[in-house]
């Protein structure tokens, strides 16, 4: 007899919260496994969404309780009549029996397990093993930031942040100081009332006397308060200045002619998960989004992305407003400076050479991070002038990508937490 046991508490509005939180983190490698697999499917305009995720049932197998035989038996096994040691067996044709997703004409099997995520649980597990490389904290003298931190405790406060134990305590040991002398005297009185009552019948003056005394001391105790207000302690918490991050990303965009609506389009999408990313993990980070062709741009998120302006190619445009808008604006000793760049690679024949200049000269000794994606696998001119950084500056990555399913394996590996291999 096979035993499970299941938690079936419920909590907020009928749901096992613990046991789906339970869950996610037990087959967090196979669930975080369908995520990028599902990723790769869908459009823009769906990658915020939730969404249902299967996992095969033997990912997810339990081991459960069960009765053993038990007992003494006798076992005979047959002979093997069809192979001998060393015999190769062929493998059996048309796929493993059993599985519930096939059709078999024999056994049984059981269907994959299809799990359901919110869209919070999908972008978590989508970007939870990313980060900006290289991001360093630096102190703003202008704008500092400040924690709270615990200092003590103090007599005044608020009531919420009465601190109920270190009051206690401190309101016993008052009651303990304040009553300790009259209880020792209480008991010598005490005493000294039952030897008299054993030697009389109760009505002398003596007697009388020390029953006035020990009544006095008991109304004494009887006094003493469960709780002053000089017992309260309220937990005290003082703001100490901290380094902050501070970041900004600049995001350039190629619009030229030959960036065609495919290419396009695989720009947008690692731009898209870019934002989600950094809007969703960085509560302090500013996003310039620049576009150019023959002339370049500072523009808002919603023309970045649906702006159908378009031209020839100067992509060296682009980079001189990165250079002004970032010296202008975002000093390097109190920002940490990243750039992506997207392009087909194609440009002016004369401004590859600008475009490697600028960025050895002005840019890269500046920025903490420069991540460019050429979204075409043939080698442009651009691509030819910027091959030649990468052994100046190690924080200056390239990639390629030629289609939709590449964007995301290609975003993790350049911007995977360092130690983590992908």
């Amino acid at each position: 007899m096979a035993m499970q046991i299941i938690d079936r508490r419920l909590a907020g509005k009928n749901k096992s919260v613990g046991n789906r939180e339970r869950f996610v983190r037990r087959y967090k490698q196979q669930i975080a496994e369908a995520v990028r697999r599902a990723v790769s499917q869908r459009d823009i305009r769906h990658i915020e969404q939730a969404e249902s995720i299967t996992i095969p049932r033997k990912d997810i197998h339990e081991p459960v309780f069960h009765h053993g035989q038990g007992g003494v038996r006798d076992t005979v096994h047959p002979g093997n009549t069809d192979h001998v040691r060393g015999d190769r067996i062929a493998r059996p044709q048309g796929g493993a029996g059993g599985a519930g997703s096939q059709a078999s004409d024999s056994g049984e099997g059981e269907d994959d397990f299809t799990f359901t995520l919110s869209k919070e649980e999908f972008m978590q597990l989508f970007f939870e093993d990313l980060a900006l490389p290289r991001l360093m904290r630096t102190h703003i003298g202008d704008t500092p930031q400040y924690k709270t931190r615990r200092a003590g405790y103090s007599h005044d406060g608020t009531p919420q942040n009465l601190a109920v134990l270190r009051t206690m305590r401190g309101a016993l040991g008052r009651r303990l100081a304040l009553t300790k002398a009259p209880h020792r005297e209480l008991q010598v009185l005490q005493k000294q009332l039952d030897e008299l009552l054993a030697q009389d019948d109760g009505t002398s003056e003596a007697v009388a006397e020390l029953q006035q005394r020990i009544d006095a001391l008991k109304a004494r105790v009887d006094k003493v308060a469960f709780l002053d207000p000089i017992d309260l302690r309220f937990r005290n918490r003082t703001k100490v200045p901290v380094p902050s991050s501070q970041a900004v990303m600049f995001c350039v965009m190629d619009v030229s002619g030959s960036m065609d609506q495919e290419r396009k389009d695989l720009a947008k999408r690692f731009f898209i998960l870019l934002y989600l990313f950094l809007t969703r993990h960085y509560e302090k980070i500013d996003i310039v989004f620049i576009r150019h062709h023959t002339q370049a741009a500072e523009v808002s998120e919603d023309e970045f992305f649906h702006s159908t302006e378009s031209g020839g190619t100067v992509v060296s445009s682009a980079l001189v407003l990165l250079d002004q808008i970032m010296r202008t604006r975002y000093p390097v000793g109190d920002w940490n400076i990243y750039v992506a760049q997207a392009s087909d690679g194609d440009n002016f024949h004369d401004d590859g050479g600008n475009c490697r200049s600028l960025l050895a000269e002005r840019i890269l000794p500046l920025v903490r991070y420069f991540a460019y994606v050429q979204v075409a696998q043939e080698e442009q001119n651009l691509w030819d002038e910027y091959s030649q950084l990468p052994r100046l500056f190690p924080h200056f990555a390239m990639r390629k990508v030629s289609g939709p399913g590449e964007i995301y394996p290609v975003f993790r590996d350049l911007f995977k937490k360092e130690g983590v291999s992908v």
